[in-house]
């Protein structure tokens, strides 16, 4: 099977195509925590309890409305092996914490991987919605009707001052978490972005890597979402997103034009350079992949490399991964092994294009 193939059968819908704004904002999500009426949190819950639940959710999901945003497809992670669970991870459509997770836990998929839900995760359900480019409108609206259909047949704890409760206080009132994907190569490469991180952080919003809290900032990827949930709106944080998420995307465009004016030799110089590793390169980690992916990304955008689909840094952003590449070549590997595949997947990625060659 080649890569493309591969790569349509595997990807998710926000990983496939492009978005509004999809030269910086990378993807959109809104993630809502919801918790049944009169039910210990799965931290505490028996594995009897977790069962019981994630039995109800899989009949609810198939015989309510809930099935009609779907249909959605049930993985109980008892039973997912753990490449399968690092993969879904790395695609962001289930939380490490859940990868980690046997017993009552589970995930509800839709057919493309916009819509997911997790069970048994920190909290009973985490409905997520996540959609490529800058959508945060879209994916709110369609995670809230999701929320509806589950409402009306579920009794969901709710208190009428604080809202709706969660297994973590910081996530108490909407539980919503907003948020968007960004490429910031420029901000970064300046020093820019040490300013913007204390000013994004005042009005309430959090910076984190790609993979959320913890996470390192790999490829000048910045996920960029609300710390707040008690006494805001769910529209309210959203308009509060947007106008930050705004105003970074101003501060990137003309950051990269500065630089395509003033350096233009130095930046074609790191494009190009990156751009050669890529295309010959017999051994690559990570870090470094990321680091020149985002390179050439930026490249794209600039008109500098051209003939090269703008699509590559979302869809190597995870066919690097540990867990993708095992699921690709369909075996283990070590870490030296890994980085030999992955310079190899990166370079048959590049041969789509009718750029590389072996």
């Amino acid at each position: 099977m080649s890569l493309g193939q591969f790569f349509q059968r595997e990807g998710s819908h926000w990983l496939r195509d492009e978005g509004p704004e999809s030269d910086i904002v990378i993807s959109s999500r809104v993630r809502i925590a919801r918790n049944l009426s009169g039910r210990a949190f799965p931290m505490i819950a028996s594995g009897e309890d977790q069962n019981a639940l994630l039995d109800e959710i899989a009949t609810v999901a198939e015989q309510s409305d809930v099935r009609a945003l779907g249909p959605f497809t049930l993985l109980r992670m008892a039973d997912v092996s753990v490449v399968d669970k690092q993969v879904l991870v790395e695609k962001h459509l289930i939380s490490p914490s859940l990868a980690e997770s046997n017993g009552g836990a589970g995930a509800l998929l839709s057919p493309d991987g916009e819509l997911s839900v997790l069970i048994n995760e920190e909290d009973h359900l985490r409905l997520q919605c996540l959609v490529p480019g800058y959508q945060i409108d879209n994916a709110y609206g369609q995670v809230d009707r999701l929320d509806d259909a589950f409402e009306e047949v579920l009794d969901f704890a709710f208190d009428e001052e604080k809202g709706y409760l969660t297994a973590c206080p910081t996530n108490v009132g909407t539980g919503m978490r907003a948020s968007v994907m960004m490429h910031l190569p420029v901000l970064m490469a300046t020093g820019q972005m040490n300013r913007i991180l204390p000013a994004v952080t005042q009005v309430g919003l959090a910076v984190r890597g790609i993979y959320g809290e913890g996470s390192d900032a790999l490829g000048n990827l910045f996920q960029i979402s609300n710390q707040v949930t008690l006494g805001q709106s769910e529209s309210e944080i959203i308009g509060n997103l947007h106008g930050v998420t705004r105003q970074i995307i101003e501060h990137e465009r003309a950051a990269r034009q500065r630089l395509l004016a003033e350096r233009r030799d130095q930046l074609e110089d790191r494009v190009c350079r990156s751009f050669g590793i890529l295309a010959y390169a017999r051994q690559i980690d990570t870090k470094e992949a990321m680091q020149r992916l985002s390179d050439v990304r930026l490249g794209i955008d600039l008109g500098i490399i051209k003939g090269v689909s703008a699509s590559i840094l979302k869809e190597l952003m995870v066919a690097i991964q540990p867990g993708f590449l095992q699921k690709y070549y369909s075996q283990e590997m070590d870490p030296d092994e890994r980085d030999g595949r992955r310079a190899a997947l990166i370079r048959e990625r590049l041969r789509t294009d009718g750029i590389a060659q072996s």
